[in-house]
């Protein structure tokens, strides 16, 4: 009997960081585009899902000011973004968290003006409940910012590296129910600002 890890679970990604795996730089330009979409944060909380290294949190805190939390469901990666806060002044509340299963009541606000998705998106296998989880959290007039690979955009042949992007089916399920919804491509990403 096979049994199958779910993408999104600690079991999938804790192994990958511990042997060193690393991801995708924010570079200036999609720095720019989350800073347009974004705004200013006004010490208003903000929450990085599948934070990873803490990049997009640690922007979101030190750059825009927000009041940021970052979360992810390996260890590791927690634990490095937490081991790069050096600087003075108010940081970065890091947590390890499954945000497809835990109890999201665990987390330090009770709704968020900023909810991020970079690049984790793609690996959530319920997508749907991942949303319903998603705008139980958004604040009213909040964003939800997305940054997701589009299937098809790659030029390989490698079936692994055309598997990372999302199908228009998915990105249909993304972008609905949705009032508000603005895109901006990079390559091979899509940058989603969705407002409820």
């Amino acid at each position: 009997m096979t049994t199958t890890v779910s993408t999104s679970s600690a079991a999938y990604w804790e192994p990958l960081w511990v042997q060193g795996r690393r991801y995708r730089r924010l570079d200036d330009v999609e720095r720019r585009l989350m800073d347009e979409n974004l705004g200013p944060g006004r010490a208003r909380p903000a929450l990085d899902i599948g934070t990873g290294e803490g990049v997009v949190a640690r922007h979101l805190q030190d750059e825009l000011g927000y009041r940021a939390t970052g979360v992810d469901c390996s260890i590791t990666a927690v634990a490095l973004a937490a081991a790069q806060d050096t600087g003075p002044g108010p940081r970065v509340a890091w947590r390890c968290l499954d945000f497809t299963a835990d109890d999201l009541t665990v987390l330090p606000e009770p709704a968020y003006t900023v909810i991020t998705c970079r690049l984790a998106y793609r690996w959530m296998d319920d997508k749907p409940a991942f949303l319903h989880r998603v705008r139980q959290l958004l604040a009213p007039g909040g964003t939800f910012w997305v940054v997701t690979e589009i299937t098809g955009r790659r030029t390989t042949t490698d079936p692994a590296l055309l598997r990372l992007g999302i199908t228009e089916a998915e990105t249909e399920l993304l972008t609905a129910g949705w009032s508000v919804v603005r895109t901006a491509d990079i390559d091979v990403l899509r940058c989603y600002a969705l407002r409820p």
